[in-house]
């Protein structure tokens, strides 16, 4: 899949710009705090129809301006296709695929896959299981539909469930007929979550090995409530006097969590920040082979600022990693032209490298797009 080009309208700091982009490897130079995260959330927009920094979209339209504008050109599957997305103050934001408004947006989730790595993954080390959890759904929900719509149903049931705890709902009756729900949409979602995990992991070694050179030993490993045997009905039914105690469900799916280990110990303890840089940009990678994988489509690939706290062998061996042929379009940012220079000096040509300043992009080597 390829993101052929972007233009942009009053999205954060960026006014305006239109760029057509090289099917490989596209470079962004600049200062920090300019505008190149920005064009990179634009893109992520387009995928998962959120800011992959979290902002609301109100937050995403330019101070001072009523509307934000992305529109995205691509090629998937051999087929031209064109996905917009509009973006108005007080308004509800408009999503549309090939000039057709989506139904729901949760059906768009998977079919034009990405993967972002950017500073803020160290969350994944270091921050809470609700971190995780939304890392390891957010690769899932690209691949399985199923998966997606049963993670929908059972946080609906839960937050219905939660609702009767905190109004001291008593009627058993009532908590069977919601918890029945939410026992349907777990055993899928913890049944997938286990399966998927063990497949990640796998790629997630080889891509720490590869980067690191080392004989380190990471690994993921899944816990959740229901790998320990008994049924989900059944540990609700247990924990409901509890529940009502606390006004909210203490267990289940949505308490899962990756535990994260280099040779063995809490990789939050013991990694330093080169360790962990290195975690969690393979990590990504593993994402990355596994979206491919299961879709069948190369995911676009975002990789802001990826080389701060990294040393130099590790650095080359990233660079030596991107510029192969196990990865389809690439969109990188950095400071330092000096590592966007060396990457491209890996490729067979065709790679195109941008100047960014104060929202505005300027070629500086662009090739026949």
């Amino acid at each position: 899949m390829i993101l052929q080009s972007l233009q942009l309208t009053n999205f954060k700091n960026i006014a305006h710009c239109s760029l057509d982009f090289s099917p490989k490897i596209n470079c962004f130079l600049g200062d920090n705090g300019v505008g190149k995260s920005n064009l990179l959330d634009a893109i992520h927009y387009l995928s998962f129809c959120k800011s992959f920094a979290g902002l609301s979209d109100p937050m995403l339209i330019k101070r001072g301006e009523d509307f934000a504008i992305a529109r995205g050109r691509y090629l998937r599957r051999d087929v031209e296709e064109e996905l917009v997305v509009g973006l108005a103050a007080g308004k509800r934001k408009s999503f549309k695929r090939s000039g057709k408004e989506y139904r729901r947006l949760s059906e768009h989730i998977g079919l034009f896959p990405l993967v972002m790595v950017a500073p803020a993954d160290i969350e994944l080390i270091n921050g809470s299981g609700e971190v995780r959890r939304r890392f390891l759904d957010m690769v899932i929900s690209q691949a399985d539909a199923r998966y997606l719509e049963a993670l929908i149903r059972y946080n609906q049931a839960l937050t219905q469930r939660n609702s009767m705890l905190r109004d001291a709902v008593g009627d058993a009756n009532l908590y069977l007929a919601v918890e029945m729900q939410m026992e349907m949409a777990a055993e899928y979602i913890h049944k997938v979550r286990a399966e998927r995990i063990d497949r990640l992991s796998e790629i997630f070694g080889r891509y720490y090995a590869a980067i690191s050179d080392t004989r380190e030993t990471p690994r993921l490993i899944y816990r959740s409530h229901l790998s320990e045997g008994r049924s989900f009905g059944e540990l609700l039914n247990v924990n409901r006097e509890r529940d009502r105690i606390l006004r909210h469900t203490s267990i289940g799916i949505h308490r899962d969590d990756i535990e994260m280990t280099l040779d063995d110990m809490p990789a939050r303890q013991t990694a330093s920040q080169g360790q962990a840089k290195t975690y969690t940009l393979a990590l990504r990678f593993a994402q990355y082979e596994f979206l491919r994988e299961i879709t069948s489509l190369s995911p676009l690939l975002l990789l802001d600022d990826i080389f701060d706290k990294l040393d130099a062998g590790r650095v080359e061996r990233i660079m030596q990693i991107v510029a192969t042929d196990t990865f389809g379009q690439i969109f990188i940012t950095d400071t330092n032209r000096r590592h966007l220079d060396e990457i491209i000096s890996l490729t067979d040509g065709g790679d195109a490298i941008w100047q960014v300043s104060d929202g505005q992009f300027t070629p500086i080597n662009q090739p026949n797009l």
